[in-house]
């Protein structure tokens, strides 16, 4: 990815978001959703903690409140910028919601599914496969995560 993205300011966005994840004591990642025009529809965080919910994912919270919003379960033309690249949950949630791209942060080499571990966004027995851009802000994204982890290791 280059120095900068048209991304970087949806990224910076979303960071906020992870920061909230983490002041609630949850891993921090963050995500919005951005309408066709680019304008900032949704936003999410991470939530599992403080709702009890274990699909209280970034994604997941950010795409909810963008169909609700739209009063539709179809985001076409809507892309997800998040900041760690989604699980296979989330891939599935993207699919289903028919983004139409998906531009992540930090890549997740033990649950990615937008590249690393695994493709499911982009594999071709699904009818509906988002364009994948990553490595927005990839060190911002990734420090955030390292930060919070830290401690625990």
């Amino acid at each position: 990815m280059s120095p900068t993205s048209p991304y970087d300011q949806a990224m910076r966005t979303a960071l906020a978001q992870a920061e909230l994840a983490r002041a609630q004591g949850d891993v921090p990642v963050g995500a919005v959703v951005l309408a066709p025009d680019g304008s900032v529809l949704a936003a999410g965080h991470n939530d599992r903690e403080g709702s009890g919910d274990p699909t209280a994912h970034a994604e997941i919270v950010a795409i909810r409140a963008a169909a609700r919003l739209l009063g539709r379960w179809r985001l076409t033309g809507c892309t997800l910028v998040v900041t760690l690249e989604p699980c296979t949950m989330c891939a599935g949630a993207i699919g289903l919601a028919r983004l139409d791209k998906v531009v992540y942060g930090a890549v997740d080499p033990k649950a990615g599914a937008a590249g690393s571990l695994w493709d499911v966004l982009r594999d071709r027995r699904l009818n509906h496969r988002p364009e994948v851009i990553r490595g927005v802000l990839a060190q911002e994204c990734g420090a955030l995560l390292k930060d919070f982890f830290e401690p625990h290791r």
